[in-house]
């Protein structure tokens, strides 16, 4: 019987290796099969969304571009993150530098989420708020532009917030094979107020304004639809089609708050202000649990996207002309 329990040490031949994480077998079993599938979801929706909007030019639009950087972050994070938390039981095994990169990659994955909800909320707020000025400022090459500068700017704050780790990826392990993020006071306070708190204000005050206006002019669309002219009719389905997008994307923003909210929490209770690099803790796995939920609900509520996936799984893609083809 003893011949097959687990060794109590990460590496049993080394007298400073950390303990392993024991769990009882059928709550290891469960959790396995739970995460498992929300993995495999996430890669698989994720991959979807690129796809569909990669692939159909119809979709080539300035708020798909948005969703498609969103969709491109949430499938690095179901492909390379998820996977390295499901089998963690207090041992890292791949190295320090490991470490320090996934740790990096953390980061980064979820600081451009936040910058793509804030940038979508601009979007909206604009289509709604400023619909005569929408097409001349927001352009492709702009949102591009601003894709672009979110990717960057994550990058250098992930960059800068573990330095020290990147350097010396040895430099907060207390035991062999533990790999864990340590920072201080002032630059957690920091993070918080650049991925969490900044970003909630900005998107609260843009979508408070978006809902105001949205409600007026479902308002004024209900009392003139009976007098409008053809014309008039094509502009009115075109303010409903936008006000459903800013419903929609409403909700992809409340999901991701009510996601995040939970791990910011933690940090900010957390007297000693560290957050393990590799945890199994449900506040990391809440927080991760939104890119798996961003495409479930493009399933619901946008229509062209169940178009594609036929498509898709039909393999019409694969045939000559299927990039014009009109999913909208």
């Amino acid at each position: 019987m003893e011949a097959l329990e687990e060794p109590e040490l990460c590496f049993p031949h080394i007298n400073t290796s950390c303990r392993r994480t024991r769990r009882p077998y059928m709550e290891t079993t469960l959790m396995y099969s739970v995460l498992s599938c929300i993995i495999v979801l996430t890669v698989i929706l994720n991959l979807l969304v690129i796809i569909s909007i990669s692939h159909f030019r119809r979709l080539h639009t300035t708020t798909n571009l948005l969703l498609l950087s969103l969709a491109v972050s949430d499938f690095v994070m179901g492909l390379l993150e998820m996977p390295v938390h499901l089998d963690y039981q207090g041992c890292w095994l791949i190295g320090d530098r490991m470490c320090a990169l996934n740790a990096f990659l953390s980061f980064l994955l979820v600081s451009v989420s936040v910058g793509c909800m804030v940038l979508i909320a601009i979007d909206r707020y604009i289509a709604i708020c400023n619909p005569m000025f929408y097409t001349t400022r927001v352009t492709l090459t702009r949102v591009k532009l601003c894709v672009c500068l979110c990717w960057m700017f994550s990058g250098v704050h992930s960059s800068w917030m573990l330095r020290d780790l990147l350097k010396q990826p040895d430099i907060f392990r207390t035991c062999y094979g533990e790999c864990i993020v340590v920072v201080t006071f002032a630059e957690g306070l920091f993070d918080l107020i650049i991925t969490f708190l900044g970003p909630v204000l900005i998107i609260a005050i843009l979508y408070s304004r978006v809902l105001v206006v949205a409600v007026s002019q479902a308002r004024a669309m209900r009392s003139h639809v009976a007098v409008v002219t053809v014309q008039r009719s094509h502009t009115v389905k075109a303010r409903k089609s936008e006000i459903k997008a800013a419903r929609t994307l409403g909700i992809v923003i409340i999901v991701f708050l009510l996601c995040s909210s939970p791990y910011y929490s933690f940090a900010v209770a957390a007297q000693s202000n560290s957050v393990g690099g590799i945890t199994s803790g449900i506040e990391i796995w809440l927080l991760y649990l939104n890119s798996s939920l961003n495409p479930i609900i493009y399933v619901f509520f946008y229509p062209w996207f169940r178009k594609t996936i036929q498509h898709i799984f039909t393999l019409h893609i694969l045939q000559p002309g299927s990039r014009d083809v009109s999913v909208m």
